[in-house]
């Protein structure tokens, strides 16, 4: 990839190297802030107005004025996709924090908000795509608002950080016993044909993949249910999948010991990994 590094800020495009903040900033010291992650397949942006969408809707919920409207943010979003030569699979960043303002837990009495946003370049996860992951459980120990996408990611990074030094793809956050979501992802269950999942209360992030996938079940006439599941509903589960803006729809195929039916990608999965391929006019390659 040819990438050039512009990035996009409150006030203007420059150069990755140019770019700073100064070290009292509230989304570095407080986690104050919200942002979002949005896929480029081959140079194209997919579902980026969805996730500008749920930016608007992550900084509202927590009082924060993006300092753009929508339309001109996106303008200068497609701008930064073509200062920065994109031709291949990507991801953008994009960042809004309160401001760099001295140190206080209260709102600053200014509405100064920081912005910056960036592409890297980001190929597809085309064996897990293919082959399925393993994946363990943690307990779910986040605050209550996990359907704000905010910067306070800590308990999201330490199960990621268990699942990786334990040989796993994902780590699954569990609450009371029933399943919520992944540290990065959204999780379902297959049962007897139906697709599981935990229904988009404060407990869990909404994620725009996981919307996509309600929308194939309906055009696919899967029964789609917004139904907590829990672990032990799991040694009876025929498949089990992930999805996430950077992982787009995998399968799981192991939870801790316990293998997914007989430990292969299932035929739900398949249709729905289709569907999205299709939505996003890509073709899933061989595993190399």
């Amino acid at each position: 990839m040819t990438l050039k590094l512009y990035v996009l800020t409150e006030k203007q495009f420059l150069p990755r190297h140019e770019v700073t903040y100064p070290m009292e900033e509230r989304g570095l010291q407080f986690g104050d802030g919200v942002y979002e992650v949005a896929r480029i397949y081959q140079g194209t942006y997919f579902l980026l107005e969805e996730h500008i969408d749920r930016l608007y809707r992550s900084a509202a919920a927590i009082r924060l004025s993006v300092p753009f409207d929508k339309d001109v943010l996106m303008e200068k979003l497609e701008l930064l996709r073509e200062m920065n030569n994109v031709k291949e699979d990507a991801i953008l960043y994009l960042q809004v924090t309160r401001g760099s303002f001295p140190r206080n837990h209260a709102f600053p009495a200014e509405n100064r908000p920081n912005l910056y946003a960036y592409i890297r370049e980001m190929p597809r996860k085309i064996r897990e795509i293919e082959n399925g992951v393993r994946t363990i459980l943690t307990r779910d120990v986040r605050w209550e608002y996990c359907y704000i996408k905010s910067l306070n990611l800590l308990p999201n990074v330490l199960a990621k950080q268990e699942a990786t030094e334990r040989g796993a793809f994902e780590a699954i956050f569990y609450r009371d016993g029933d399943i919520t979501e992944g540290s990065s992802s959204n999780i379902f269950l297959v049962k007897d044909g139906k697709v599981y999942t935990h229904p988009a209360t404060e407990r869990i992030l909404n994620g725009i993949i996981r919307m996509k996938v309600k929308e194939f079940c309906d055009l696919l006439h899967i029964p789609f249910v917004e139904e907590a599941f829990s672990i032990e509903d799991i040694a009876q589960a025929d498949e089990m999948f992930l999805t996430s803006t950077t992982s787009s729809i995998i399968p799981i195929i192991q939870v801790e010991e316990q293998l997914i039916a007989d430990g292969k990608p299932g035929e739900v999965t398949r249709k729905l990994q289709a569907a999205y391929e299709k939505a996003a006019g890509l073709a899933v390659k061989n595993a190399k």
